[in-house]
C-alpha cells in the first residue's frame, strides 16, 4: 500500500530573446512511501511502467524524465 506520494516537478525553459519561450525538459521527482519494505521493489516498477505509460509525457515535444525515491514508513 503506498501510504504518501509527493512530487516536485523541475523544468528547464529556454528564452529565445525575442519574448517567447519553450520547455527543453521536465524532471519529475515522485516520493513515494510504501508501507512495507516487500512492496519497495514493486513501487520502483511502478515508476518505469508509469513513464512508459504517461500520456503526458507521450504528448509534448520535450523529454520528460522521472527521478523516483521510494521510502518505507
Amino acid at each position: 500500500m503506498v501510504t504518501s506520494y509527493v512530487d516536485e516537478a523541475t523544468g528547464l525553459l529556454r528564452e529565445d530573446g525575442k519574448g517567447s519561450a519553450q520547455f527543453e525538459e521536465v524532471v519529475l521527482h515522485p516520493r513515494v512511501t510504501v508501507a512495507d519494505a516487500s512492496m519497495a521493489e514493486a513501487a520502483r516498477a511502478a515508476h518505469a511502467t508509469a513513464h512508459d505509460w504517461c500520456f503526458i509525457a507521450r504528448s509534448v515535444n520535450f523529454p520528460v524524465r522521472h527521478e523516483a525515491t521510494v521510502a518505507v514508513g
